[in-house]
């Protein structure tokens, strides 16, 4: 009668080892899977839904994560669309925890500056926020004129004013690097 406790004992030990074992597998691949996965494939998981993006700067945006590319985001609020590097970005609210790898290559090759020549392409007009703020300058609206590899040129003018030689105040040479946000004066521009 004891030996068919102890067999019973030493069996349901060793089911309880195989279990925790089988358990530790699972989380130490989950935790493998979780490491591997990137900011970008995340967003794409969040494609379609509501989000705040919170700027390093302390702007705010909120609105549905329309696209997720390699280098930036696109939101569109209720007028509005806007371009948002990940760079840019102090923290996200109302990511969901799905997430969706790239699998085009092209689009994978797609940056900010392949977006910001098609913007400058169709003289759309922009607003500009830059990544620090300073009191006087933390926005600036215009034309983007010419696309580098790392920067870019806007013509300043006047919000509600077209790009004309005569309309513009100054050019603005905006390196990547301190590039915030871009929001279009009118919906769909981005």
């Amino acid at each position: 009668m004891r030996w068919d406790a102890l067999f019973g004992d030493m069996e349901a030990q060793f089911a309880e080892g195989d279990r925790l074992a089988v358990e530790a597998e699972i989380s130490e691949r989950a935790r493998v899977e979780t490491a591997s996965v990137t900011l970008a494939d995340r967003l794409r998981g969040s494609v379609s839904s509501q989000i705040a993006v919170h700027l390093l700067c302390g702007r705010t945006f909120a609105g549905t994560l329309t696209h997720a590319g390699a280098e930036a985001l696109v939101l569109s609020e209720e007028r509005h669309q806007v371009l948002i590097p990940y760079g840019a970005v102090a923290r996200y609210a109302g990511l969901g925890r799905v997430s969706v790898a790239e699998t085009s290559q092209v689009r994978r090759r797609i940056g900010l500056s392949s977006a910001l020549r098609g913007l400058g392409r169709d003289r759309a007009g922009l607003e500009v926020t830059l990544r620090s703020v300073t009191e006087r300058e933390c926005t600036l609206t215009g034309v983007i004129d010419r696309v580098g590899s790392d920067f870019f040129d806007m013509a300043l003018v006047s919000p509600g004013e077209v790009r004309r030689a005569s309309q513009v105040r100054q050019v603005a040479t905006i390196p990547f690097q301190a590039l915030g946000a871009i929001r279009s004066r009118t919906a769909g521009d981005l």
